[in-house]
């Protein structure tokens, strides 16, 4: 990643004001087994997480393994829940079921690492 280090001190809302304006699209896929609650946690968080982050800027397509298992054996998977972000460069996996929202916007490249990330 070419993001340096923010100041110490900054809070999550200030590098994420700093990071906002981006006009990358961002493609995810978002695995999961079935109706599960730790599916549908990861479908709550990740929808959440796009529509504040990312409104307008992404496509989440959400696969469950147990009716498309080809398209997860595809990408390797191996756990579910699994986020995939295929775009922008470079492809990022995500096992769980996305609550710590500072770290999947981290690994989305949508925050510089902060003082709890260096």
């Amino acid at each position: 990643m070419a993001s340096e280090p923010a100041p110490k001190g900054k809070s999550l809302d200030e590098r994420l004001a700093e990071a906002a304006g981006g006009d990358e699209t961002y493609v995810l896929r978002l695995y999961v087994t079935g109706q599960t609650p730790r599916s549908l946690r990861a479908i709550e968080n990740i929808k959440r997480i796009c529509e504040k982050h990312l409104a307008g800027r992404y496509d989440l397509e959400v696969i469950d393994i147990y009716q498309r298992p080809s398209l997860a054996a595809g990408e390797r998977i191996i756990a579910a829940p699994t986020l995939v972000k295929s775009l922008p460069a470079p492809i990022r996996r995500f096992v769980g079921d996305l609550s710590d929202t500072e770290k999947v916007l981290f690994g989305l490249d949508l925050i510089p690492a902060g003082p709890s990330r260096e």
